[in-house]
């Protein structure tokens, strides 16, 4: 194996350890209820209270998973590495490692403004940042040589879904706080319709 094929693995495992982490870490923040008493009913409304911790719980799960999915996918296609990669591979760990925090302060405060807009801010920061760091994974000399430009247009296309859902939900927060997060079911369509768009304007372009 060659150094640089081998540093490129260490920075992959050490991604992958901080996702990890970041991912468990979001149940710690649902605190488990302790009132000391027997009553079924005193039980069920306190779960009942924990459901925005719930759904914070699932919503960043499912965000945090589909950057590692895409993470994951990207540094599959790459034959080599240089430093040019660690520091936007570490900022966009650093906001990974964040995103309990902003879970827990949305979860705990739904309906309020700020914290909403602060969760879409981080989320739109990590999906920035993952487009930065993809923009410069890329492209050659990184590139496996089997790896077609098409797949390339598309996983760039890709990368965009977050940060524009993220956007969006950070401008739908102003007017509606709590309910802007529907916006980020729409991560999966936008995933799915940004490759195929650029995929025909390339073969558009290339015909």
């Amino acid at each position: 194996m060659s150094t640089h094929a081998s540093q490129l693995e260490r920075l992959t495992f050490f991604s992958d350890a901080v996702f990890a982490i970041a991912i468990t870490l979001l149940v710690i923040e649902i605190h488990v209820p302790r009132l000391g008493v027997a009553d079924d009913h005193a039980y069920l409304v306190a779960l009942h209270e924990l459901t925005p911790s719930f759904m914070g719980f699932i919503l960043s799960f499912l965000v945090i998973g589909a950057l590692w999915a895409a993470h994951h996918r990207v540094f599959g296609l790459l034959a080599d590495y240089d430093s040019g990669l660690v520091m936007p591979n570490l900022l966009l760990l650093m906001v990974i490692a964040f995103m309990p925090f902003a879970t827990a302060l949305m979860s705990a405060n739904p309906l309020a403004r700020v914290p909403e807009l602060f969760y879409a801010g981080t989320l739109f920061t990590a999906g920035v940042l993952q487009r930065w760091l993809f923009g410069k994974a890329l492209r050659a000399p990184y590139l496996r040589r089997d790896v077609a430009q098409a797949d390339v247009v598309a996983v760039r296309a890709r990368s965009w879904a977050l940060p524009t859902a993220a956007l969006l939900a950070f401008a739908l927060a102003w007017v509606a706080p709590a309910y802007n997060n529907f916006v980020l079911l729409m991560i999966p369509l936008l995933a799915r319709m940004f490759p195929r768009l650029a995929r025909r304007r390339l073969a558009a372009a290339t015909a």
